[in-house]
């Protein structure tokens, strides 16, 4: 039975001391980072509605090819 690999345990990184500029970019980079995350969510919530209607006109035209093609069929 082959062994369980081993997990490296690395020593933690010395925290540096946060400077106020690095804690101001810091937190603009969190801001930003929300306001695309919720743009996001808006657009996705758009295309699965357009996706949901795109798909019942193909459902619609898929049911009239059909229809068509019993009728001129034999």
């Amino acid at each position: 039975m082959a062994e369980a690999r081993r997990r490296l345990i690395r020593p933690t990184p010395a925290s540096e001391p946060r400077s106020p500029e690095r804690q101001a970019r810091l937190q603009r980079l969190r801001q930003r980072l929300e306001k695309e995350r919720a743009t996001v969510t808006r657009w996705m919530a758009r295309l699965r509605r357009a996706f949901h209607v795109v798909e019942k006109q193909l459902q619609r035209i898929a049911r009239i090819e059909r229809q068509l093609s019993k009728q001129e069929g034999p």
